[in-house]
């Protein structure tokens, strides 16, 4: 299932494959992305980081082409000034102090005030009271954020983050996803690559599954479980007479089934528009107050859950 690209997409890939001898790591992937930010997600082994490397031009696509802002980045490196990759790999020096590593990559991408980005990069990550300290004194999620400032310290108009929260406390992952939001509503391009789901659901826009190497579906989360027409919505309503509900509502046949508890019962709907305009009139004439009705299978989790399943 596919939804609606970006309207101006920055990378765009046409027939992707890449394959390492008998092994095909990703296969025919088509998919645009632009301004905002987009989720990539799969399971281990789904072809999430071989996908990240080849759009980057790190390596060359099997089949297919990649397009950065209208250029292949294997042969046109002039785009690479406009991209940043934090790879899940650690790759920081740990001989080096955060922030002679942050300008170090300054330099590399020829900042004017390469110590001033750097001090401007490590205090986005909330670094700066440890800037002086060397890398292989940090906590994995300390690294972690060096690595970032490392990426975002020439202001790149493209950022592509695998598994960029690995290690980081709670708040740590907090501050670090209010920066990739604030990136995504400035108008840059954003992937995040993340097998923490409700994580990515809280920063992207958008998202793409991918399933042993193939594309399984991209859109909203919303929008993705609304395509999935031939599942049943799994719909929560609280409510202080749950069985009289339960009662009325199982006559139905866009109901599948009913789950009663004290004082709620969890539906599997086929149809929730039908339930939706159902409920008001049916609480009125059965004397029931209603104070919740929440979808329970919107989540990311429950998405990739019913794409997985599905193969």
């Amino acid at each position: 299932m596919t939804m609606a690209a970006p309207a101006s997409p920055t990378v765009v890939l046409q027939g992707v494959s890449r394959w390492f001898g008998q092994k095909v790591a990703v296969s025919e992937i088509s998919a645009e992305f632009g301004a905002g930010v987009t989720g990539l997600l799969g399971p281990n082994g789904a072809g999430k980081t071989t996908l990240l490397r080849v759009l980057t031009g790190l390596i060359r696509p099997s089949e297919g082409t990649v397009s950065v802002f209208g250029f292949d980045p294997r042969s046109d490196y002039s785009v690479y000034s406009r991209i940043a990759l934090v790879p899940e790999d650690e790759n920081v020096y740990g001989f080096l102090s955060a922030h002679e590593f942050v300008a170090h990559n300054a330099r590399l991408q020829k900042v004017s005030d390469p110590d001033g980005a750097a001090r401007r990069a490590l205090d986005m990550v909330d670094l700066t009271d440890v800037a002086d300290r060397k890398l292989a004194g940090f906590s994995k999620g300390m690294r972690q954020r060096a690595k970032v400032a490392a990426a975002l310290v020439h202001e790149p108009d493209i950022v592509i983050l695998d598994e960029p929260l690995n290690g980081t406390d709670p708040v740590q992952r907090a501050h670090l996803t209010r920066i990739f939001i604030d990136m995504g509503r400035q108008g840059r391009t954003v992937i995040v690559s993340s097998h923490v789901l409700h994580e990515v659901e809280r920063m992207a826009d958008r998202v793409i599954a991918m399933v042993d190497g193939r594309l399984a579906a991209t859109g909203t989360v919303p929008a993705l479980r609304a395509a999935m027409s031939d599942i049943p919505l799994q719909i929560r309503i609280d409510c202080d007479r749950p069985r009289r509900l339960a009662a009325a509502l199982v006559e139905n046949d866009w109901v599948g089934g009913i789950n009663v508890e004290e004082a709620s019962l969890h539906i599997r709907s086929l149809d929730a528009d039908q339930l939706g305009r159902a409920l008001p009139g049916l609480a009125q004439s059965l004397d029931i107050r209603i104070t919740r009705v929440d979808p329970e299978d919107e989540s990311l989790e429950s998405v990739f859950r019913y794409l997985v399943e599905g193969r």
